[in-house]
């Protein structure tokens, strides 16, 4: 037995090692943004550090916890000059970090005031693929937008930087959210490539398509009102939020006529059920005919 035990003990060691000594080297929080909804963005920095889009990250904060780990999704491009992560307070140790940060108080805070940070990573996942398809379907669900960030901010600098050498040509991007809440930050980057499109004269690059499921009457009707608006009243940008869930056979259909004899990739960072649904309609709405379309299914669960 211990001939079988040995080489998977040893390899799992000289990982742990690496896990180890990369999550020694020292980290520079450069700077801490506060979204609303109590949300932070920290932007690290850290030597040697090299990501993909879409990777995540493990975090350790020693002044709230000596002991846990955190994954967290980079929300940076690789072009940029530092990381980040969005960081939504929803328990004891993300309120420990809003604390250890100084974002509890009004006053500036200092960067050596900064508490210290242990980023162990990058990981990959299955959104590095993005760049290897000319139409992909981007599905994010809640907080399952934060690989997206990446991924539509990396396609930008790539454009602007040689568009003629990329071969992503057009990009489906759907939103699902219960509530307004997450909005803000995320649709911050929304507006800023919504504008820069369109002074390229390229606003068709980059279609999206927010959908707000938990909605009620009141909101419903509200939306009513303001739908003649030039801008989405709650989002701020020129594509109207729609409410419900979407009719996922509509749309895959739509995108095949649309792009016939093409791979069409399809990312999903979002729940177990969506996920089933989209691997559904990526099987039925995919030709036999080889020279017909495919959609090819990639997912990300939490």
């Amino acid at each position: 037995t211990w001939k079988w035990v040995v080489g998977p003990m040893f390899l799992y060691l000289c990982e742990r090692l690496v896990r180890f000594w990369r999550s020694q080297q020292k980290v520079v929080i450069t700077k801490v943004v506060i979204h609303p909804f109590k949300t932070i963005e920290l932007q690290m920095m850290k030597k040697g550090f090299k990501m993909e889009v879409g990777q995540y990250i493990f975090v350790k904060c020693p002044a709230v916890s000596k002991l846990e780990w955190h994954p967290f999704t980079l929300t940076s491009a690789p072009e940029e000059d530092y990381f980040s992560i969005h960081v939504r307070i929803v328990g004891d140790w993300t309120e420990g970090l809003f604390n250890a940060c100084g974002c509890d108080k009004q006053e500036f805070q200092e960067a050596w005031k900064m508490p210290k940070i242990a980023v162990d990573g990058p990981f990959g996942t299955a959104s590095e693929d993005v760049f290897s398809y000319e139409t992909v379907m981007l599905v994010g669900a809640g907080i399952g937008v934060t690989p997206f960030a990446s991924v539509l901010k990396s396609v930008w600098y790539k454009y602007c930087h040689d568009a003629t050498n990329l071969k992503l040509k057009k990009i489906y991007f759907y939103w699902l959210c219960r509530d307004t809440h997450a909005f803000e930050w995320f649709a911050d980057l929304l507006q800023s490539l919504e504008a820069q499109m369109q002074e390229r004269n390229n606003a068709d690059f980059l279609s999206y398509n927010i959908y707000l499921t938990g909605w009620d009457e009141t909101q419903a009707t509200h939306f009513v009102v303001h739908h003649e608006e030039e801008k989405d009243v709650i989002t701020g940008l020129k594509q109207k939020t729609l409410y419900g869930r979407p009719n996922w056979e509509n749309e895959f259909k739509a995108i095949a006529e649309r792009h016939p004899g093409s791979r069409i990739g399809v990312f999903l960072c979002g729940p177990e059920g969506l996920a089933d649904t989209l691997n559904k309609q990526s099987i039925s709405n995919s030709e036999a005919d080889p020279r017909g379309v495919h959609f090819i299914f990639n997912k990300e669960n939490f």
